[in-house]
């Protein structure tokens, strides 16, 4: 299984970046889907996640409102579209694969990660 991040980068506070994640090796549209990020001496934690079919989505409270997840299952292609982008959203953000429907479930597959900066 692999899930190649990319789309991260250096923006200012109040930009926005599109993060997408193409999958292989695994049945895209049989997998739950996420973002994780870690910050630089943080924990991970959950970003955002979606069900198989996109109907349903999941948000970190504090990007509830500026963050969009959304998939392709023909491209078999994971994106997250981030709005409003703040300081402290600066983080690696990995893509993940697998898992239940709970913002914190533990996924089955990760990525490696892309790294975002956001300047104030």
């Amino acid at each position: 299984v692999q899930l190649q991040a990319y789309g991260g980068g250096l923006v200012q506070a109040g930009g926005s970046l599109r993060l997408s994640c193409a999958a292989s090796g695994l049945t895209f549209v049989n997998n739950v889907m996420a973002w994780f990020r870690q910050a630089p001496g943080k924990e991970r934690e959950a970003v955002a996640r979606i069900s198989r079919s996109g109907s349903l989505r999941y948000y970190l409270d504090s990007v509830r409102g500026r963050f969009l997840i959304s998939r392709d299952n023909v491209k078999d292609t994971l994106y997250l579209q981030m709005n409003s982008l703040k300081p402290e959203d600066t983080a690696v953000y990995y893509c993940t694969a697998g898992g239940g429907l709970g913002l914190t479930s533990t996924p089955e597959y990760w990525g490696q990660g892309t790294l975002v900066t956001v300047s104030s």
